[in-house]
């Protein structure tokens, strides 16, 4: 099987691209192809398309929409909303994915829920650095993102004040803002590469995701897989990836309306409960499940 991956850009590390990179390795490794030179058997779109090779079948891999009142979203979700309607299959990242894009768009058809996976085999080449940070402090406790709004940086920061101890750490990857809350046990180390975000994954205790209404952060899984413990928010589709040892903030829930406010609800840090959640976050066991769905298209 020979796939077009369309609306990817490879050379790019946000979400949607970094798992594109990972899928293509590992399904190379059972033999499917991604060879331009070859004639393609389906398309394989992210999000929506761009009307590339119209005659392949094509397979919508959809993990969000755009639901903030303060903007036009029908008008933004216009091409994804098109892609899902013209689609063959719709592939999922969570079972809050399915039921936030059922809601809005409607049941399809034929559809499959597959979570994204950790790269496992490149995370145990990886060594553990900040060796330093590791020296000094008892715990070291990290989070990162492209930070907005949603993501709830001083959330996470509160979070580690309240239940860290006295020599633990929190080391906060990604592009600082501007009115990022400064602490002298918390420490900006900036926008890492993958090789060494995972190397601070490996060298860490605790991986603090309380972003409101995520759908399958990459990084959870990513920190999951380096052996840290989750701490997240029930909101969204976080829960659904954060492992069984993982400790969820509880929150009200989401009945799929249109997001009015400009800012996240606040969160109740002491309404917490273990993970009722758990998966198999391989890479191979993704590549095999996208594989299997995907021959069932062509």
């Amino acid at each position: 099987m020979n796939i077009y991956l369309e609306n990817v850009d490879l050379s790019s590390r946000t979400g949607p691209n970094y798992f594109a990179q990972k899928l293509m390795k590992y399904m190379n490794m059972r033999g499917t192809l991604f060879d331009p030179s070859l004639p393609y058997d389906l398309k394989l779109t992210f999000i929506e398309s761009q009307w590339h090779h119209q005659d392949l079948p094509m397979v919508q891999r959809l993990d969000g929409i755009y639901f903030n009142a303060n903007f036009d979203c029908e008008k933004m979700n216009y091409n994804i909303r098109k892609t899902y309607e013209k689609a063959k299959g719709v592939i999922f990242q969570t079972e809050f994915n399915r039921d936030l894009i059922f809601n809005w768009f409607g049941e399809h058809d034929n559809y499959c829920v597959i979570n994204n996976g950790a790269d496992t085999l490149k995370i145990g080449k990886i060594r553990p650095q900040f060796d330093g940070f590791r020296r000094k402090f008892d715990n070291i406790w990290t989070c990162a993102a492209h930070w907005h709004i949603f993501k709830r940086l001083g959330a996470n920061i509160d979070y580690f004040l309240n239940f860290s101890s006295e020599n633990d750490c929190l080391l906060v990857a990604g592009p600082k803002p501007s009115d990022a809350p400064e602490h002298p046990r918390v420490f900006y180390v900036g926008n890492l590469q993958t090789d060494e975000l995972l190397s601070l994954f490996k060298a860490a205790d605790y991986f603090i995701h309380l972003a409101y209404l995520d759908h399958c952060p990459n990084v959870v899984i990513d920190a999951r897989a380096s052996g840290c413990k989750i701490i997240c928010s029930s909101s969204g589709g976080t829960k659904e990836v954060a492992g069984q040892d993982a400790l969820v903030v509880q929150e009200d829930p989401w009945d799929f309306s249109f997001i009015d406010a400009k800012v996240p609800p606040q969160i109740d840090f002491l309404n917490i409960n273990q993970n009722k959640h758990d998966a198999a976050l391989s890479m191979t066991m993704a590549a095999k499940n996208y594989e299997k769905f995907l021959k069932g298209v062509v």
